[in-house]
């Protein structure tokens, strides 16, 4: 029996939480390593596990796997949410590619510094409804289908309703004038294995607090 993937990283969300969702949404069980102390990264730094000296990094297959994108778009293959040719997979990539852009604009919000916190989340949420959630509602609503590519459950479905889910805690109805991907939200998470990770005590990790930021900047020295 293959062994578990095993994530090294915070006990946060960081870049890992998007590999934590692929895997938990591939019905995989991983276990992690967490990283809770400077020492600790010096260590997988010192004994060669990371090739660019940076984490994430999850243990699969026996490699051990740097950069987030590589991470996923190797979960994605490896577990058939990655299309079933070039084209569909070059849409999963676009789509993917813009709820990154969402997802690290959301994830900086916590490092801003105070005085300019609600012009970084004002900013946040004019992307969200001008330039990124009306390209997913028009798809849907263009080809009448479940899911965003080839009618099938891939990479771009989950990673959206992660980014759907972390813009939801910058504002609560922020869905509100996109009735396709209201529509969109409740058919994903109720994916049986979504679903599980959307339960309370699965390895999803909750919205980061200023002891986790402070915890981070003693760690990543930033």
């Amino acid at each position: 029996m293959a062994a578990k993937p095993k994530l090294h990283y915070p006990k946060g969300r960081g870049k890992m939480e998007s590999i934590r969702w692929l895997l938990a949404a591939a019905g995989v069980e991983f276990d992690e390593q967490f990283i809770e102390k400077k020492e600790d990264l010096e260590k997988i730094r010192n004994d060669g596990s990371l090739l660019f000296q940076q984490v994430p990094m999850v243990e699969i297959d026996g490699m051990k796997m740097v950069q987030t994108r590589a991470i996923l778009s190797y979960i994605a293959a490896k577990y058939n949410l990655y299309g079933k040719d070039l084209k569909e997979r070059a849409w999963i990539d676009m789509y993917v590619e813009g709820t990154t852009d969402l997802m690290g604009m959301i994830m900086s919000l916590p490092l801003q510094a105070a005085e300019t916190k609600d012009k970084h989340l004002a900013l946040i949420i004019e992307r969200a409804t001008t330039r990124y959630f009306p390209v997913y509602e028009k798809a849907l609503k263009t080809h009448g289908q479940d899911y965003l590519v080839g009618n099938k459950l891939s990479w771009a479905d989950i990673q959206l309703l992660e980014a759907i889910l972390m813009a939801e805690e910058c504002k609560a109805d922020i869905l509100s004038a996109f009735p396709q991907l209201q529509a969109f939200k409740g058919r994903i998470s109720n994916v049986p294995t979504i679903k599980k990770f959307l339960q309370p005590g699965s390895k999803r990790k909750p919205r980061p607090d200023e002891k986790y930021i402070a915890e981070m900047r003693k760690i990543f020295n930033f």
